[in-house]
């Protein structure tokens, strides 16, 4: 078994973060943008909140990293990935929205697993969010 890799009979999971796999672990929690989503006539009128969580797994490649930005997977460029794919159009679904947001975060190729949460905070008076969460992978690079 590769290191770093947690196995059982029928799944394979890459961790988040792992010395042995020289895995670290980037992250945004809550941020929340307006944008537009809804597949109802009246959720096509105005933007909704939405908050997006992104974890990611990120190679740490060789060497020191001198403390230098370019060195590291940066997380501004994240945000305003985001961001920029939030304000291109409407979406009917968070299922779409999740996955355009996990394309953008596995471009860069020292990305290996990007989990995205996508939740709409103001569709139901009693509850705080519905949404949905993916995980995808960039095994191959």
């Amino acid at each position: 078994m590769t290191a770093g890799l947690k196995q059982d009979d029928n799944i394979t999971t890459l961790p988040y973060a792992d010395q042995a796999g020289s895995l670290r672990r980037v992250f945004v929690r809550d941020m929340v943008v307006n944008t537009s989503i809804g597949v109802y006539d009246f959720e096509k009128d105005a933007p909704q909140r939405v908050r997006i969580n992104l974890d990611l797994s990120v190679v740490e490649g060789e060497g020191p990293k001198n403390d230098e930005l370019q060195n590291v997977l940066c997380y501004e460029e994240l945000v305003n990935g985001v961001r920029a794919i939030c304000a291109t159009g409407h979406v009917n679904l968070v299922e779409t929205l999740s996955e355009k947001i996990a394309e953008m975060c596995l471009t860069d190729r020292r990305v290996r697993k990007v989990c995205v949460r996508v939740e709409k905070l103001d569709v139901f008076d009693d509850v705080a969010a519905v949404g949905v969460e993916i995980e995808r992978f960039n095994l191959a690079r």
